[in-house]
C-alpha cells in the first residue's frame, strides 16, 4: 500500500485523518484545506487515495461522501466491508468495527455493500 507521488497536497490532506480517526465529508474536508489548495485538487486526490487503497468512501445520511481511512487495503483489494455509524446530535461520522458477513445469494454477484447505522453516539447519549 503505497502513494505513487507524495506530493505537499497530499501530505496535507493525509494529515487531516492522522490527526483524528473520525470520517470527514467531503465538504468538510473542502472546507478545512481551502486555505491549501482548491477543491478540484481536493477530490481528485481523495480520488486517487481511494483507488489506492489509502481511503475508502460511503454515503452518509446527508446524501454527501465521506471518506475514512482503510486498514490493510491495496489498490488491488479493497475490504472495508464494515459498517459506519453517524450522530443525529453532534454529527460524528466513524467506521465500526464489527464483522459483517454478506449472504451468498444464488444469480447475484455482490462486488459491495454499505451499512450505515443512525443514532446518539456515546457522548450525545451521556
Amino acid at each position: 500500500m503505497g502513494i505513487s507521488r507524495k506530493t505537499k497536497s497530499v501530505n496535507t490532506l493525509l494529515e487531516v485523518f492522522n490527526r483524528k480517526k473520525d470520517a470527514f465529508s467531503v465538504v468538510e474536508l473542502v472546507k478545512q484545506l481551502d486555505l491549501y489548495m482548491n477543491k478540484t485538487t481536493v477530490y481528485r486526490i481523495l480520488e486517487r487515495l481511494e483507488n489506492e487503497g489509502i481511503l475508502h468512501s460511503f454515503m452518509g445520511k446527508d446524501g454527501l461522501k465521506w471518506y475514512a481511512k482503510c486498514t490493510g487495503c491495496s489498490s488491488d483489494n479493497h475490504n472495508d466491508v464494515h459498517p459506519h455509524f453517524q450522530c443525529n446530535s453532534c454529527g460524528k461520522t466513524e467506521c465500526l468495527i464489527l464483522e459483517i458477513t454478506i449472504p451468498k445469494m444464488a444469480n447475484y454477484e455482490v462486488e459491495s455493500a454499505s451499512l450505515l447505522l443512525i443514532g446518539k453516539c456515546q457522548n450525545c447519549i451521556n
